[in-house]
């Protein structure tokens, strides 16, 4: 495993992080998996030296997060670096249990911190932008959870650059924590990241965490082939963003060379364009399975050339803005 620092946190972590969407409780959606296959893979996960794990309360219904606090239960926390995330509501009796209200974040930090089964949440962040609360308000209860020691870190999640950087200078103005991360939706078919969103991290110093770097599969196999596999079968939400449109096709066929090319699998090529990207710092991968955990460490290890690079991004067109919402 390789290990870098995260932002301008001065935290080290694993190159690789394990996103813990998947694990929690089929009952949620059919692809998850329930607790048993779900500490085996987090365990292998630290057996590969992964020390970093990103989850949120949404998944599952909070199950994901108390599978992943259990899991972690055998071994040295602090050696872990844990990452959650609030924003969507939690349950319809309660409107306050979703959005980023001082209550709402008060009180669903608080119920993430007893799921986890931890004191101080490594990394807490705003799933989304929150329309309806000012953003001093956010900012101000997620610095008070920092100096009670609730987080030590704060980081945000899919949201316009305009607004990243209205969070950011209001932050400077009232002397508050920053959010030190970004954690964006990008990969070889969703780019549109790179226009404004990944060189304002850049300037600001925020480590740039990207989810879906496998575009909920469509990374990782034949585009025809996408539907035969469980997620692709029953996830709705697989088709929600445009990695079919905007050259999404040729890219796909061309992943597909360049793995048959160099032995490896598509989905080790797809995790290799981005861990050569300068401005990412750890890319967060979900997995159902033990083996495709294990290859996508081995993903570390692909060298691609700058002529590589440019074949595998040539056909990317513009697309519609996909994962704010």
């Amino acid at each position: 495993m390789e290990y870098t620092t995260l932002g301008s946190t001065g935290m080290k972590v694993s190159r690789l992080c394990l996103g813990c969407m998947s694990f929690g409780s089929s009952d949620w959606r059919e692809w998850v998996l329930d607790e048993e296959e779900s500490e085996e893979i987090i365990e292998r996960a630290i057996d590969l030296g992964i020390n970093f794990f990103d989850t949120a309360n949404m998944y599952s219904r909070g199950e994901s997060e108390r599978v992943l606090g259990e899991a972690l239960e055998g071994y040295d926390r602090d050696a872990q670096v844990v990452a959650t995330k609030g924003f969507f509501r939690m349950r319809e009796d309660d409107p306050n249990s979703g959005g980023l209200s001082r209550k709402a974040i008060e009180q669903e930090l608080a119920a993430s911190r007893e799921r986890l089964g931890v004191e101080t949440i490594d990394l807490y962040q705003p799933h989304r932008w929150d329309s309806k609360t000012p953003i001093d308000q956010t900012l101000r209860a997620l610095d008070d959870a920092v100096r009670r020691g609730h987080v030590r870190y704060i980081g945000a999640s899919s949201m316009w650059a305009h607004q990243f950087a209205d969070a950011l200078h209001a932050s400077d103005r009232l002397g508050l924590e920053r959010f030190q991360t970004m954690q964006n939706h990008y990969n070889l078919v969703y780019r549109e990241e790179e226009r404004e969103m990944l060189p304002l991290c850049g300037k600001e110093g925020v480590g740039v965490m990207p989810w879906s770097p496998l575009a909920r599969g469509y990374l990782t196999r034949p585009h025809e082939e996408i539907d035969a596999t469980k997620r692709g079968e029953t996830e709705e939400h697989m088709y929600e963003h445009p990695y079919r449109e905007g050259g999404g096709q040729e890219i796909n066929e061309r992943v597909a060379e360049v793995a048959a090319e160099k032995g490896v699998t598509m989905a080790q090529i797809s995790l290799a364009w981005l861990l050569h990207k300068a401005w990412v710092d750890t890319p967060i991968i979900g997995t159902t399975s033990v083996e495709h955990l294990e290859q996508a460490v081995e993903a570390l290890e692909i060298s691609l050339s700058e002529s590589d690079m440019a074949y595998l991004e040539e056909p990317y067109e513009p697309v519609p803005v996909s994962g704010h919402e």
